[in-house]
């Protein structure tokens, strides 16, 4: 997985953040959370990893029961409250099914820079994935004023359930129970807190908005909100860009598209210069002790002049993902291992041929060479320099 980084996402600068969230934190805008596999559960559930809602104080009918579930496709988000008129007109844009507000930021969580949102528990709780989704006890906890924390943020940045965690900008933070490990299917989202919990930390209100739209054009979709109903300083993206799954022919073998030999050979010495390294959650460079899996492929790509996203989910998206038994040296392999999110992007490692890989695995590991293994797994990733320069941001 990875913290999330000011020079990755596309972001609004320049809030001036209420109560006491610092004003150095800024809008969050994500593009499609997280790289590294953490915990193999075997047979847990969802509902395991929500910490005892016994302590909770709020009844069970505090929050509505599950309704019909949405998928979301596109984040708007805006430095101050969307007007109410603005979102209305983005409700009635014909093919919009759905529209849910939310308070959204980059706070610091328990040391981390990452992305929050404050939700209505009984109402966002549509727009997850399944196993998020029908966990009772998990928005609960978040109604009673827990926080819940992307799972690759709780089993690899070291979280525990029950504990309690900052919360805030870098000079002001509160603390906040751990209720859940959660992933929201949002990319560079790996905290959630109810609106409550947010206004009390100082967290724009009403400044973002999920749109569920599954028939129409997303990127028409983008451009119509740009052009026509957001305010200037608005910005949209889509939520969960599709992976391209070609058909053999269909996948180019030079002019650009793919990396040269010598780029392959450069990404696999950088990778190997940081075996021993520790994983670090968030981890980029050694000024953070070590690397996580995003963070070790970023860094070696990087030595070859290949600009990759940040994150997992993002970077399985700089090629054209491909059967193993088409993988190449300096391919990318692909995991989905988050049992939170079903079919989520979570852990990616480099193949260096011969069955074997560079990866980092997990908390308490190092960068290390590995047989590849194949639960959960998604693909092998065919780099293409342009397309991973142009989401890379």
């Amino acid at each position: 997985m990875r913290e999330p980084s000011r020079r990755m996402l596309p972001m609004i600068i320049g809030v001036t953040a209420a109560t006491t969230l610092a004003a150095d934190v800024a809008v969050l805008l994500a593009h499609g959370s997280s790289a590294s596999p953490g915990p193999q559960p075997q047979t847990q559930i969802a509902g395991r990893f929500v910490a005892a809602s016994g302590t909770s104080v709020l009844s069970p009918a505090a929050v509505a029961p599950l309704g019909k579930r949405l998928t979301p496709h596109v984040l708007v988000a805006a430095p101050g409250t969307l007007p109410a008129g603005t979102v209305e007109k983005i409700r009635k844009i014909k093919g919009v099914k759905g529209v849910e507000v939310v308070d959204a930021v980059q706070a610091m969580v328990a040391g981390k820079r990452v992305g929050l949102l404050g939700v209505d528990p009984s109402t966002f709780r549509n727009y997850t994935p399944k196993p998020t989704a029908q966990s009772d006890a998990l928005w609960r906890n978040i109604a009673a004023g827990d926080v819940a924390v992307s799972f690759t943020m709780g089993s690899d940045g070291g979280l525990q359930l029950g504990s309690r965690v900052p919360i805030g900008g870098k000079d002001r933070q509160s603390e906040v129970r751990v209720g859940a490990y959660a992933t929201m299917g949002i990319a560079d989202v790996d905290a959630v807190v109810s609106r409550d919990t947010a206004r009390a930390l100082g967290v724009p209100s009403g400044n973002a908005l999920l749109i569920s739209a599954p028939k129409v054009d997303r990127a028409e979709l983008i451009r119509h909100l740009r052009a026509k109903v957001l305010p200037k300083q608005a910005k949209a993206v889509e939520v969960d860009p599709e992976i391209d799954y070609p058909s053999a022919e269909r996948l180019p073998a030079a002019n650009g598209q793919v990396m040269t030999a010598r780029q392959v050979r450069t990404v696999i010495e950088a990778a190997r210069t940081r075996l021993g390294w520790p994983y670090v959650w968030g981890g980029e460079s050694e000024a953070e002790g070590g690397y996580d899996c995003s963070g070790l492929m970023q860094y070696a790509f990087a030595r070859a002049g290949v600009r990759l996203p940040r994150v997992a989910a993002d970077q399985a998206r700089a090629g054209w993902v491909i059967p193993f038994e088409k993988a190449q040296p300096g391919d990318m392999l692909i995991w989905a291992n988050d049992p939170t999110a079903p079919g989520y992007i979570s852990h990616i490692a480099l193949y260096i041929g011969d069955g074997k890989m560079i990866a980092a695995p997990r908390r308490g590991t190092v960068v290390q060479v590995q047989d590849v293994y194949f639960r959960n797994f998604k693909g092998a990733v065919r780099v293409n320099p342009r397309r991973a320069s142009s989401i890379a941001y």
